[in-house]
């Protein structure tokens, strides 16, 4: 049965000029004192959490599109098969500046306007790769690609904040499975796509599903709801600089971070380098082929299961 406050027991708890809402027991009591209080916070449906998943493993793909057209990418552009591993390195160190610089902005202003906004940028450096016409603007571009594909990182801090506390574990999973499912299909489809069209093909097609995403999270996500004044938030040096300050105090956080640069280093390492030899005699594998290796870490994925 509900019960109901009483506004004299309550008022010596509020500043004055506070506005008092009787309610029932099972409801807070809210205090405007002027300001604008923000509504509940609607429920992340399926569908929306699907629409995070695709557009994470979407982005995150993009770092790895090129890895099985290293060989064409050589021929097409003069690069020699000593410096063509250039086209992966730049576009990790682009990602790699991104999760630094970009990431945290999340912090500092609407998320749906920096997801939409980096998406957008996304499209124009894909669609700048696609239609490169020499290697300094490929590898430029790459390197844009790289920066702008940690909107894969702001989407996920975005679903888990619209997600309820008991569903949020369930919602970062999805998304989760998404990025996973880019990153071990991102070689694949590359090389099929390269087969059937050229490689140029492989970042206009991914444009414009970016594009369509892009339009999907834009109508979709919500706006940025007005908030009561809070403790002034950090200021963006500022925020840069305690990121490197807990790096810098946390020793697990290095030791963690280690394991992570030794394991990815390995693994750009390999795939700088698997893609020429699958191509050259006496294999001489297609693009499909050789994307299919990228498979190959479906195994990784199965093996770290719980």
């Amino acid at each position: 049965m509900a019960l109901f406050l009483h506004v004299s027991d309550l008022a010596s708890h509020f500043p004055s000029g506070c506005n008092i809402l009787p309610v029932t027991a099972t409801v807070p009591p809210v205090a405007t004192c002027n300001q604008i209080v923000p509504l509940p916070r609607p429920a992340l449906s399926w569908r929306t959490t699907l629409l995070f998943a695709v557009a994470s493993g979407v982005a995150v793909s993009n770092i790895y599109l090129a890895q099985p057209l290293l060989a064409t990418l050589s021929d097409d552009f003069g690069i020699s098969a000593a410096t063509v591993g250039a086209v992966v390195t730049l576009t990790q160190v682009g990602y790699g500046l991104g999760l630094f610089f970009l990431v945290p902005l999340g912090d500092l202003v609407d998320r749906r306007r920096l997801v939409v906004t980096q998406m957008v940028l996304l499209v124009a450096t894909l669609a700048a790769v696609g239609t490169a016409a020499s290697a300094p603007i490929l590898l430029t571009a790459l390197a844009a690609t790289g920066f702008l594909a940690v909107v894969t990182q702001s989407l996920m801090a975005f679903a888990a904040s619209l997600a309820e506390p008991v569903r949020r574990g369930r919602v970062v999973g999805v998304v989760t499975s998404g990025i996973v499912t880019g990153i071990l299909l991102a070689r694949t489809v590359s090389g099929a796509l390269a087969d059937l069209a050229g490689w140029r093909a492989v970042y206009l097609c991914s444009a414009a599903l970016t594009l369509l995403l892009t339009l999907a999270l834009h109508r979709v996500l919500p706006r940025a709801a007005k908030e009561p004044a809070a403790a002034p938030r950090l200021a963006y040096g500022a925020l840069l600089r305690s990121t490197l300050a807990l790096f810098a105090e946390e020793r697990v956080f290095r030791i963690r971070a280690l394991f992570a640069l030794l394991i990815f280093a390995a693994f750009s390492t390999l795939w700088s380098c698997v893609a020429l030899p699958l191509s050259e005699p006496p294999l001489s594998l297609s693009h499909t082929a050789i994307g299919a290796f990228g498979l190959a870490g479906a195994a990784g994925a199965l093996a770290a299961a719980p």
